[in-house]
């Protein structure tokens, strides 16, 4: 085990848990501080903070993974339509949601906003809506749990169940302890530590490789994998990647249609209904400062998702 991922692991985690007991007592003060601060989110919180929530492991793991199995087309038309999604979120749906959740009875939830939006008596769209989100993410958050038992156990060498199951006790008990300050606070400080690790890891990627030119040319060298409309076809043996004399065996390259980049781009719908994203919007201290947000996290998104 290195000791000086061991050292930032244990300082990270430190300080997240003293970002969680500096909150405690305001999260234990009423019900609207601990789900939704208060209303009291600056903007750069609000910013990263919904940023991170929403991109996380998946960020740093999934869509690195995605270009280097198949190549630049699927990341790259994925990355495109969340970053439209993002944009378009903040501009369309941000002030308007952040204004009528006050306005429609001091809504704290997105299936109470909801419900007190349509003035319903019977709860029957609470419900619902409080039904979806449990259902879907309790999957979301399951994947996000696999993240974390895939990067501890692959740090300090102990098996992926333990890691997992201890990943997510840490932040169910952190989140109940710290309620949504404590949670928005650690999302903020690990946007930051996001943008900068996966520009630190490109930077030094490509001067490992011998400089971008290097790297391009030998991407050129895949079939289909520095196209926009192609894609790379690993040889796969049980699953398994071929390798022959230390490089990678592609086969023919695939064809990246129209019909699979709309698909592709249409990821960027799902922001419109992300309730990780919908309660910052919620949580910021006045509608105002939702401009200077967007235009932070647009330009997070753009240099993470390239970076990426």
């Amino acid at each position: 085990m290195n000791i000086q991922i061991l050292i930032a692991m244990v300082l990270y985690i430190g300080v997240v848990i003293a970002i969680g007991l500096y909150y405690a007592k305001s999260a234990s003060e009423s019900t609207e501080n601990f789900l939704i601060g208060g209303r009291s989110l600056g903007p750069w919180v609000t910013a990263l903070g919904a940023e991170a929530s929403d991109m996380s492991g998946w960020l740093l793991m999934g869509l690195p993974g995605v270009a280097y199995w198949v190549g630049l087309s699927d990341a790259l038309w994925t990355g495109v339509g969340l970053l439209i999604g993002t944009y378009l979120n903040w501009l369309f749906v941000a002030k308007r949601i952040r204004t009528y959740s006050e306005i429609a009875g001091n809504s704290i939830t997105i299936p109470d906003f909801i419900s007190k939006r349509f003035k319903e008596e019977k709860k029957v769209l609470m419900t619902l809506s409080a039904l979806f989100i449990l259902v879907f993410f309790t999957v979301y958050a399951a994947s996000c749990f696999v993240t974390v038992g895939k990067l501890f156990s692959t740090l300090f060498g102990f098996k992926y169940v333990y890691m997992m199951v201890a990943g997510a006790l840490f932040v169910i008990l952190y989140t109940f302890v710290g309620g949504f300050l404590a949670e928005s606070a650690s999302d903020f400080m690990q946007g930051i530590v996001m943008i900068f690790a996966l520009v630190m890891v490109l930077v030094a990627g490509i001067s490992s490789a011998g400089g971008l030119s290097e790297v391009i040319e030998n991407a050129k060298q895949i079939p289909g994998f520095f196209k926009f409309f192609g894609i790379a076809s690993p040889q796969l043996v049980d699953g398994v990647q071929q390798v022959v004399d230390g490089n990678p065996v592609f086969g023919e390259a695939g064809r990246y249609g129209w019909l699979t980049v709309i698909s592709t781009l249409s990821w960027g719908f799902g922001y419109f209904g992300m309730p990780q994203v919908l309660l910052k919007f919620m949580a910021i201290r006045e509608t105002s400062e939702l401009t200077l947000s967007r235009r932070i996290a647009t330009f997070w998104c753009a240099i993470s998702l390239g970076a990426s």
